[in-house]
């Protein structure tokens, strides 16, 4: 897991070549295996892989998805929002599960947000209705992300250990409860030292 997460890069370029079948189907076991709250799992997958859908996908918000174009592979996360009130937090898990899991076969992938984005700059339709009209999501369906998953066609090391930021991180260690000498030594000597006033 360490590996993979050391890493692990955003790819928004590809190389067009298919995903085979047996990749998919390893896919789409890792996002049905991923943790949701009380064991609900509102989401639901849209696995695409038809270039003209795709296509019409990439342009669902006025930037920040043309990239998917070219993705072989489109993974559209959905939930019933009726279901769970953490739909965001297990859509969201299942989108890094979704991410590890191409990473580990070789494939690279990119988070697209669609919830709270637009489809056009004058704002008339959010990037949420787009999809859903796309493709004729019904039944109270929320969409929180596309993931674009495809061959890498670019080359990008994963970050350095020595460039994390730990200023982000707050560590609230356990208290050591003081330890009095006098005890340590009374437990060591098997009798209270005649300097002690413990025997009383």
């Amino acid at each position: 897991m360490m590996e993979l997460l050391r890493s692990r890069r955003s790819i928004r370029r590809f190389t067009g070549e298919r995903i085979e079948p047996a990749e998919s189907a390893l896919l789409e076991e890792a996002v049905l295996r991923s943790p949701s709250s009380r064991g609900i799992r509102p989401w639901r997958f849209q696995f695409i892989d038809d270039p003209a859908l795709i296509h019409r996908l990439a342009g669902v918000r006025t930037h920040g998805s043309g990239f998917a174009a070219e993705a072989p592979l489109l993974v559209v996360i959905c939930a019933r929002e009726s279901e769970s009130d953490v739909w965001v937090e297990d859509c969201s898990i299942a989108a890094v599960i979704l991410h590890l899991a191409a990473h580990s076969l070789g494939l690279g992938s990119c988070w697209i947000q669609i919830r709270n984005r637009f489809a056009d700059e004058k704002r008339r339709e959010t990037s949420e209705q787009a999809v859903r009209r796309i493709l004729g999501l019904t039944g109270g369906l929320r969409v929180e992300a596309m993931i674009a998953i495809g061959r890498p066609a670019e080359d990008r090391p994963g970050v350095p250990v020595d460039s994390l930021d730990r200023d982000r991180i707050t560590w609230h260690h356990a208290r050591v409860p003081h330890l009095d000498l006098r005890v340590i030594l009374t437990h060591r000597m098997g009798a209270y030292p005649p300097w002690t006033d413990l025997q009383s």
